[in-house]
C-alpha cells in the first residue's frame, strides 16, 4: 500500500463559520482561497442581504467558478495565438 503524502490542516474562517481543510495545498495556499470565498461571500450579502448562507455560497462559487472558466479561456486563446494556431 502506497504511503499518502503528508496532509496538511489549515484552520480557515468563511462567512463567519469556521472549517478546518484538510489537504496537500500549503496552509498560505488554503488561507488565500478561503479569503477569496469569504469576499466574495460578503459582496453578495451586501447586495443581497436576505440570501440564506446556502444561497450565498452557491452564488459565490458560481461567480467564482465564471472568474475561472473566463480565465482559462483566455490563457487557451494566448497559447494558440502564440502557437500561431486557429
Amino acid at each position: 500500500m502506497e504511503q499518502d503524502e503528508e496532509k496538511i490542516r489549515t484552520i480557515v474562517k468563511i462567512a463567519n463559520q469556521t472549517y478546518t481543510v484538510i489537504g496537500k495545498e500549503s496552509s498560505d495556499h488554503v488561507r488565500e482561497a478561503s479569503e477569496l470565498v469569504d469576499a466574495k461571500m460578503k459582496q453578495l450579502r451586501e447586495s443581497n442581504p436576505y440570501l440564506t448562507s446556502t444561497q450565498l455560497a452557491v452564488l459565490a462559487a458560481l461567480n467564482i467558478s465564471n472568474e475561472y472558466v473566463s480565465l482559462k479561456r483566455q490563457q487557451e486563446n494566448e497559447t494558440k495565438d502564440e502557437d500561431g494556431t486557429t
